[in-house]
């Protein structure tokens, strides 16, 4: 299917590449400006183990007062010493309420024997730079403080007032920052709306934008441990009643009951507009999966791909295994961590209980995890919030940029597949949009992954992107 949706999409919209030339281009200054800050970022380490967030928040800090922000109007502050936030607010007319810009600090953990490359250095290499945080989300980060720059050395005044928030813990952890913020010092980024850099996107193709989303909704992440038990014994006297084998049997189960399909106003706009992109059959699926009624033949043929399966329902996967506790002993105890991704509308409490209902085993536990570490036998009965009603200025504004940019590749709302730090900002009353404008290959996802890297152009496109999109939103 993706070898068809390639073809279909370079056919339709060659030509739609990332190069692109205007007034509004950033300068040779801001550029440089942006790749140091980049590969300053990149080299940090700011993993949840052994890094500090709060090490690139001060360092960050220090780039805005040296381009002569007042010290008053930047705070780095977190919940203890390694999990410092950063706060910049850049003023503008006080037209409008502010506009809160969110990208997070922190990183998923990486090992140097997994990678060709030393993770934590920033690695230049056939057009690409690799390093942890280069796709998820430290180009970001240091799109909007260079951004942010520019506009201070070119003398914009915006509108409104932009608020800029680099956090912590938005990959695990137990300190996040957007949370921390909102819980302990709201004032700082209270705003009308909020734009998030890690969500939405730009999807390419070998460097040739196709498709550019926005994120309107995304489902709610949840850990769940399975647990068997047994009293265990002599291995040289095996017995059926083997906590193993009662947990495989359990997977297996799960896995041949995958949740039920389901769409919402989002996720209907999303195919609606896909379609346009995609091959013939596919199109047809998607506006069969349309109609009054879900056509369940249609939606099991999009489910082959990963990504629209993941769109179409709750998904939930095993992504840890243990058990046993010697060589020549039956096990005692063996447990399964699974990762869901909840379709809105369900709780983690329902989604637990379905779990339970799924491994079709009384004497298995199924356990809710909490952000802290620990284990709860009853989940939060609490729903994701309604998705807010899509902003029509930034709509416009996305599709102006397409075609300035992009010769008008399709703007696609979408649900996001993951989570991100806009469950903390909506759930609070700020309306939030994912918005990225980092072009990456479909085939070339690496976030969390070995070898992360992103296209140099990407990086600077996105560059571009986000100095035309700031001031279109706030030149009213």
């Amino acid at each position: 299917m993706q070898t068809l949706r390639k073809v279909a999409a370079l056919t339709m919209l060659a030509g739609a590449t990332l190069a692109h030339a205007g007034d509004a281009a950033p300068d040779k200054a801001t550029r440089q400006l942006a790749w140091d800050l980049f590969k300053q970022l990149v080299e940090i380490n700011t993993t949840d183990s052994v890094g500090s967030t709060t090490v690139a928040a001060k360092a960050m800090e220090k780039r805005l007062l040296d381009a002569g922000f007042a010290q008053q109007d930047i705070v780095v502050d977190g919940p203890d010493e390694r999990k410092g936030n950063l706060v910049v607010r850049y003023h503008g007319k006080g037209k409008a309420k502010p506009l809160l810009l969110i990208c997070h600090l922190d990183v998923v953990e990486a090992k140097r024997e997994d990678w060709s490359t030393d993770p934590f250095q920033f690695v230049e290499k056939d057009g690409f730079v690799y390093g942890r945080g280069t796709q998820d989300i430290k180009d970001g980060d240091a799109i909007l403080i260079a951004t942010l720059i520019r506009f201070k050395r070119e003398g914009y005044v915006p509108d409104r007032d932009l608020i800029v928030a680099l956090t912590a813990d938005e990959e695990g952890g137990t300190a996040n920052g957007v949370s921390w913020l909102l819980k302990n010092r709201r004032e700082l980024i209270d705003a009308e709306y909020v734009i998030n850099h890690d969500s939405g996107g730009v999807d390419s193709e070998a460097g040739k934008v196709v498709s550019v989303q926005l994120g309107a909704s995304e489902k709610v992440y949840a850990d769940y441990w399975i647990v068997a038990t047994n009293p265990g014994g002599h291995s040289s006297l095996p017995r059926p009643d083997n906590a193993i084998y009662q947990l495989t049997a359990a997977l297996a189960r799960l896995e041949a009951a995958p949740f039920p399909f389901e769409l919402n106003a989002v996720t209907r706009e999303f195919f609606a507009r896909d379609a346009k992109i995609e091959p013939r059959d596919v199109a047809a699926d998607m506006q069969a999966i349309l109609g009054p009624t879900l056509d369940a033949q249609a939606a099991e043929r999009l489910a082959k791909d990963a990504h629209f399966n993941s769109v179409l329902r709750t998904t939930c996967v095993p992504t840890r295994l243990a058990g046993g506790h010697a060589n020549n002993a039956l096990p005692q105890r063996a447990e399964v961590m699974i990762n869901c991704r909840i379709f809105p509308g369900h709780s983690k409490e329902e989604i637990r209980q379905e779990l339970a209902r799924k491994a079709a085993d009384p004497a298995l536990r199924v356990q809710f995890v909490n952000p802290d570490g620990s284990r709860a036998d009853v989940a939060p009965q609490d729903k994701a919030p309604v998705p807010p009603p899509i902003r029509a200025d930034l709509l416009r504004t996305l599709d102006r940029l397409s075609a300035q940019l992009w010769h008008g590749v399709p703007v696609i709302a979408e649900m996001e597949t993951g989570a991100s730090d806009s469950i903390y900002t909506n759930a609070a009353g700020l309306p939030s949009y994912g918005v990225s404008g980092i072009a990456i290959d479909r085939d070339d996802y690496r976030a969390h992954g070995r070898d992360e890297r992103l296209r140099i152009s990407a990086f600077y496109a996105g560059l571009d992107f986000y100095g035309r999109l700031l001031r279109e939103l706030t030149s009213k």
